[in-house]
């Protein structure tokens, strides 16, 4: 039902822009939504949650790279409505270099919810990043140390294990062009997907608590890879 509703309406765009439709927002400007709602939908994969748009504006069109505010309203007409700035990053031109506007550090937000405490991820920050790219992740472990004295220490050890996020390119290669229009592809390469996956990583050695050795792999650098 969700693909098909897209579908629609895609198809609905598509045919107004067609009839020469007159723009929506002026120049330098784009109509976005400013009023969202979470609801949930069962579906036959099971209870999803989805964004229902209530209202749109203008917005201007900004040239720099900035995390803008973004409200969402859970449990709507509820006890426990709430609504929460989650975030999101300004869509600049693309840079010459070919960096992009992207998601670079993230909090949770708790929330009220019917079947007892829940959580929803926001966007604290944007970048001018690659499209595949690295962001910090932290994770906590005990470790265990030994001081000169012989006495057995314990401190809480804080490591930025990384995540990779960001999107590739499959790219659609032609492999044969016609002589007489050179912009005609005539045969094309086959699609291979891809993913931002680790490429690099840094070992962290540690003792536990019951004084095993134990190895931490944290993401260095992030690339596309089929």
């Amino acid at each position: 039902m969700l693909e098909f509703l897209k579908t629609k309406k895609n198809r609905l765009s598509e045919l107004r822009l067609s009839n020469g439709a007159h723009r929506s927002c002026p120049l330098e400007y784009h109509c976005e939504p400013s009023r969202v709602r979470m609801e949930n939908v069962l579906l036959l994969s099971g209870v999803e949650q989805v964004e229902v748009i209530e209202d749109c504006h203008c917005s201007p069109s900004l040239a720099e790279c900035l995390r803008l505010p973004s409200l969402k309203t859970f449990f709507p007409d509820s006890p426990l409505e709430q609504t929460v700035d989650v975030g999101k990053c300004s869509s600049p031109p693309r840079s010459e270099d070919g960096l992009l506007c992207v998601p670079t550090r993230f909090d949770m937000v708790p929330l009220n919810s019917p079947n007892g405490n829940d959580v929803t991820r926001t966007l604290e920050s944007c970048e001018l990043r690659e499209s595949c790219y690295r962001v910090s992740h932290w994770e906590y472990y005990f470790e265990v140390l030994v001081n000169s004295a012989g006495e057995r220490l314990e401190r809480l050890k804080e490591i930025d294990v990384g995540r990779c996020l960001g999107e590739c390119s499959t790219g659609n290669h032609c492999l044969l062009r016609d002589r007489q229009v050179p912009d005609k592809c005539l045969v094309f390469e086959e699609k291979v997907s891809s993913r931002c996956t680790p490429h690099q990583y840094e070992t962290h050695t540690l003792r536990s608590r019951t004084g095993q050795l134990r190895t931490v792999f944290a993401i260095q650098t992030c690339r596309c890879e089929a």
